[in-house]
């Protein structure tokens, strides 16, 4: 069973820290190389960096299969959509229904929040990630290439979701 929890301390901040370096070591470096994971991480996974997301209005939470935690998802309010900013799951349980659940989840809050749409940003050579959100009706709705700093760019597909 499939349980979502809001992540909302310290520990909870450094749990998912933790996922993501084991989540995106294994699942990025293949797309985007070892220097830009490192990066990433640090500039957006940190504790640190985590804080200041929840200061600027982002939410974060913890998905947990069978009492484990094995990813987690984040997302902020924008004008035109809910923008889910991140979900990572670790692989193991990836085609278990897990991150199913999640954008489930993800849907009914962006309706209770008046949200008629979920927009995501995902790397264009993602195609597992792709395959799986167009599974779920998302649709690719134009290439962002933006620049994060220290040389590095995140070369993307907006995707949107209607939901209402």
């Amino acid at each position: 069973m499939t349980k979502i929890k809001i992540a909302n301390s310290e520990l909870d901040y450094k749990t998912i820290e933790n996922l993501a370096v084991t989540i995106w070591q294994e699942h990025y470096i293949p797309i985007i190389g070892v220097q830009q994971v490192e990066y990433m991480l640090n500039k957006y996974q940190s504790v640190n960096a985590i804080k200041a997301q929840l200061k600027e209005g982002a939410e974060y939470y913890l998905i947990k299969y069978q009492n484990i935690i094995v990813g987690y998802f984040s997302y902020c309010k924008k004008e035109e959509s809910l923008f889910l900013s991140k979900i990572y799951i670790l692989s193991a349980l990836r085609g278990k229904g897990v991150g199913k659940t999640a954008m489930m989840y993800i849907q009914s809050k962006a309706e209770q929040m008046g949200y008629s749409s979920i927009s995501l940003t995902v790397n264009k050579n993602n195609e597992a990630s792709i395959k799986a959100y167009e599974k779920m009706d998302f649709k690719k709705i134009k290439k962002m290439v933006v620049d994060i700093g220290n040389g590095f760019v995140m070369d993307d597909y907006l995707m949107e979701k209607c939901i209402i």
